[in-house]
């Protein structure tokens, strides 16, 4: 059927482009406050009161901060998982155990990651997590993230279907990254909530 006369959908090349660029004139001050009540908003799901374990992430740049949420996490007796990017892209996990634990590791010529140092665990430890956290730049009405591209997290969302575990999945946002719209492929996978510095939004299970 024709779409003449129908705008066309933004590509995730072309929305990737736009959601960074107005990250990119966040200043410090406001991804610090942000990441504050982005905690506060974060440690009342349910599903982070009850988690044992929680596979996280540390921000860099202008992403929503997680620092103060790892912390809060930490002091309530989680075991946090963070990533460390293989070259391949896939993520092995290793334990936060506080700022210390962290060192930066260069990935290429432009790309720096706080990863943990301490012993590393597999690829396959996020299949322990009560709560995955997963870093994005939108999600829609549907609960369908929109991720940087790399495809770390689509290998970390089909290792946890291969191993049948079912974590929440909650993505981290700013309030104007929760959009009515982004692109999905088949292979794609709804989060189960969204969190922001001013609320959480919840989606229906697909």
């Amino acid at each position: 059927m024709s779409q003449i006369g129908r705008p066309a959908e933004p590509d995730k090349r072309t929305l990737r482009r736009d959601f960074l660029a107005v990250r990119s004139r966040l200043t410090a001050d406001d991804v610090r406050e942000s990441g504050v009540a982005l905690a506060d908003r974060a440690l009342r799901l349910p599903e982070l009161a009850r988690a044992r374990t929680v596979a996280a992430y540390v921000s860099v740049g202008s992403e929503p901060g997680t620092p103060a949420l790892l912390d809060a996490l930490r002091a309530r007796g989680v075991r946090v998982l963070l990533p460390a990017l293989l070259p391949d892209n896939d993520l092995d996990w290793g334990v936060y155990t506080g700022e210390s634990s962290l060192a930066p590791v260069r990935h290429g010529e432009r790309m720096t990651l706080l990863e943990p140092s301490g012993e590393r665990l597999g690829p396959d430890a996020v299949t322990t997590a009560d709560v995955v956290l997963l870093p994005g730049l939108a999600v829609d009405a549907r609960g369908m993230r929109l991720g940087r591209g790399g495809g770390s997290y689509d290998r970390v969302l089909a290792r946890l279907e291969r191993a049948d575990a079912h974590p929440a999945l909650v993505v981290l946002l700013y309030d104007t990254e929760v959009v009515e719209r982004v692109p999905a492929e088949a292979h794609d996978r709804p989060v189960q909530a969204v969190v922001t510095p001013s609320g959480v939004r919840r989606f229906p299970a697909p």
